[in-house]
Order: C-alpha cells, then sequence, then structure tokens
C-alpha cells in the first residue's frame, strides 16, 4: 500500500514537472551566436525544465521563413526593420523591442588585423575578402555601405566571397577561403576567434547603424516562456551583450 501511495506522488510530481515546463524556439541573428549561447546557458539554470532552442542564420532569411509559417517563437533580427515589417504584417504579438546596437571589424586568421584600415583591402597580395551576402545580411549590406563610402568598392568589389550570414562569414576566413573578412565585432572578441589575428573596428560613421531589434511571433502569443525570455533579455542579459561588444539601447557608440 506505501509502495502504491509512494509511486503515485512520484508520477504526480512529474506530470506536474512536464505540465510546466515549456519550450521556445528562437529565430537568432549569426551575430548572436556567441552571446545567447551563453545567455541561455545561464537562463537555463533557473528553469532546467524549459526548453529553450536557439536557430542561427541571416535575418531577412528569418523574416521571410516567418511570413510562410515556420515555427519560431521570438525573432531577434540584427537588423531592427525587419521585425518591424512582421509586426506591421501582423505577425508579431509584441511591440518591436531595440536590444542592441552591431558593429562591424576587419577580422583575420593569419593577419594582424590591428595593423590594418579598409583601404588595406586594396593591397593586390589580398586577393579574396568576405563578407555576409548583402541581399539578406544586415552586416554584409553595412560592409558594402562601408566599403563604398570609403571609396574602395571598385577596386574591393571583385575580390569578395560571400557567407551565407555573418557566422558563416567568420568561418571562411578561418578556413582559408579568404584572407579577411568584415564581420560581426560581436564574433571577433570570442576568444576563439580573438586569439588568432585581431581586429579592427571600422567608423561607424561608414554606413547606417546596425541597430537591432526583436519580437515575439504570433504564433507565441500566449506562451508565457516566451514572455519570461524576452524580459530576461531586458534586464539580466545586458551585461553579457556587452561583454560581446554591442552597444545597448541608450548607450553611445564609440568610434
Amino acid at each position: 500500500m506505501k509502495s502504491a501511495k509512494y509511486l503515485l506522488s512520484v508520477c504526480t510530481l512529474l506530470f506536474s514537472l512536464s505540465a510546466h515546463a515549456e519550450k521556445v524556439t528562437i529565430a537568432a541573428a549569426a551575430d548572436l551566436k556567441f552571446a545567447m549561447d551563453e545567455i541561455v546557458a545561464t537562463f537555463k539554470k533557473a528553469t532546467p525544465a524549459d526548453d529553450v532552442d536557439v536557430v542561427y542564420g541571416s535575418s531577412g532569411k528569418f523574416q521571410t521563413q516567418i511570413q510562410q509559417g515556420a515555427p519560431y517563437d521570438l525573432f531577434f533580427s540584427a537588423d531592427i526593420t525587419f521585425p518591424r515589417k512582421l509586426a506591421k504584417a501582423g505577425f508579431a504579438a509584441s511591440e518591436v523591442k531595440p536590444y542592441a546596437v552591431g558593429r562591424i571589424v576587419l577580422w583575420s586568421a593569419d593577419r594582424d588585423a590591428r595593423k590594418m584600415t579598409l583601404a588595406s583591402l586594396a593591397d593586390p597580395k589580398i586577393t579574396h575578402i568576405a563578407i555576409a551576402n548583402p541581399k539578406h545580411a544586415p552586416y554584409g549590406k553595412r560592409a558594402v555601405e562601408a566599403l563604398q563610402a570609403a571609396g574602395l568598392w571598385a577596386k574591393v568589389e571583385p575580390k569578395l566571397v560571400y557567407g551565407e550570414n555573418i557566422a558563416h562569414t567568420a568561418q571562411l576566413v578561418q578556413t582559408g577561403n579568404a584572407q579577411v573578412g568584415i564581420i560581426a565585432l560581436s564574433l571577433a572578441v570570442n576568444p576563439e576567434l580573438a586569439s588568432k589575428g585581431g581586429y579592427w573596428l571600422v567608423p561607424d560613421k561608414l554606413h547606417t547603424p546596425l541597430e537591432q531589434g526583436y519580437i515575439i511571433t504570433k504564433r507565441a502569443e500566449g506562451n508565457a516562456l516566451a514572455k519570461r525570455f524576452a524580459n530576461y533579455m531586458d534586464s539580466k542579459a545586458r551585461a553579457v551583450m556587452t561583454k560581446y561588444g554591442f552597444v545597448l539601447p541608450g548607450e553611445v557608440a564609440g568610434k
């Protein structure tokens, strides 16, 4: 009799835990890879039963996928215009909230990029330069703007190789498929990359700001975990975002 009661209480406890466990799938711009992994790990320590899955990619592609019914509960975009378009079209269950401003840098795996500038890219010895595809990746679009503003586009454009997103762009440089890349500061400061070739911060006056924003999607309108994670990003996650070089809303960027 006692064993039966014990078994019943265990089953009740397990059912209660599973009933309270929730799940969210996050679509996140690839520049968030290292920062978001750390944020999610810390968030889950408080509620280990909750399932937080993150998919990284290009913001433009995520916008299209969400419009086509992709099962994402939150969308963190490297360009705030993408979630704004989704909200305007009725795909958001929250207001569009800015969460950071990104920066672009020159980075190389085998050169000291700290001693480089954009003008260095015109060097004939540099034959392959990686940027994210500007058609759907905000960091790639800003790289093009910076090169054009610096008067280097005609010289550099034939050397460009394109990554699907900013993380893939960094990978092209890591693997030797490009000698230099214009990548996200948030990736360059990660120890895995920072220990190799250093980076040079591209002046933000050369491109439009990389204002980044997020939404809770319409699909997650009743998802309490999505709301809790959004609140966490707005509060306790700020220190992690700063650690990875993001400028937070209300702060002033450097040169």
